[in-house]
């Protein structure tokens, strides 16, 4: 037996379609990373693992990474219910393109998503393949991007969804901090990929007309829809993602619905390292 696996689209996504007990032997385990790598998203359609099941297959793909938020915790469940999330006000900024951990010194690897609760409207996952992105860019463009570099900040993500956040938050936020990152991520594969998302507030060197054009035209170059892949969710799907190599973002739903989504990581293996200019 090998590895069963289907393409959902050319620039982006397979379904895996092995049993669960295939998967949680871990026998596969190299050969899902590397089709994690080329893909950037993987969907387990309902494998319907339970949580123990959740934490022991991620631990078959390398180093398990505990929450940060809620220390111990295995599996972090995500809602944007206030009385069952105490960071569902954090998780607002999940609805617009991110990358996780862009004020990490190393982000995860991968995230493993599993739907446990569903919304009636709304709630798809959305990714963009953003190794994919910067390949189909031309040379010249390569070059102009390949030495810029980036600010992040989790504050910047606020006004998205909040416009006019009061004094208090804002500062919360900014306590977090900022980081300089590459726009482009030269990867130990060779590879490179574009690092974007809603935390990116200027290029630096850059005026601030011309540097939210370059993130703006960027942005939407990424996720435009030959990059992008909409998980309609089915209850007891898995979706594994590639952090380190796509954007992701949840659709708009009613917080108050009981959406509820079971959550694993995989510890990151290497940092954001810039493109020889």
């Amino acid at each position: 037996m090998t590895l069963q696996s289907k393409e959902i689209k050319p620039f982006i996504g397979s379904q895996v379609l092995n049993s669960k007990e295939e998967l949680l032997s871990g026998k596969y385990a190299t050969e899902i990373r590397e089709l994690l790598e080329q893909r950037g998203v993987l969907v387990f359609p309902e494998i319907n693992f339970t949580d123990e099941e959740q934490v022991a297959f991620t631990k078959t793909l390398g180093k398990f990474a505990p929450e940060l938020l809620n220390a111990g915790e295995e599996v972090h469940k995500i809602t944007l219910d206030t009385k069952h999330s105490a960071s569902a006000e954090y998780l607002k900024g999940s609805m617009y393109w991110h990358i996780d951990g862009t004020m990490n010194k190393v982000p995860i690897l991968a995230s493993i998503l599993s739907g446990k609760v569903l919304s009636p409207e709304g709630g798809q996952t959305e990714f963009c393949n953003t190794y994919a992105a910067y390949e189909q860019l031309s040379d010249k463009e390569k070059a102009e991007y390949d030495g810029l570099t980036v600010m992040h900040s989790a504050w910047n993500s606020l006004f998205f969804y909040e416009p006019e956040p009061s004094v208090q938050k804002l500062q919360a936020m900014m306590a977090i901090g900022d980081a300089e990152l590459p726009l482009v991520w030269a990867h130990q594969s060779g590879r490179k990929s574009l690092v974007l998302g809603c935390t990116a507030y200027q290029v630096v060197d850059k005026p601030a007309k011309e540097s939210a054009l370059i993130l703006n035209k960027l942005r939407d170059w990424a996720t435009q829809e030959q990059f992008t892949y909409s998980h309609e969710w089915t209850v007891g799907d898995t979706v594994m993602w590639d952090n380190t190599g796509t954007m992701h973002r949840a659709r708009p739903y009613d917080p108050a619905c009981g959406r509820m989504m079971h959550r694993t990581k995989l510890e990151g293996e290497e940092p954001i390292v810039a493109a020889a200019s």
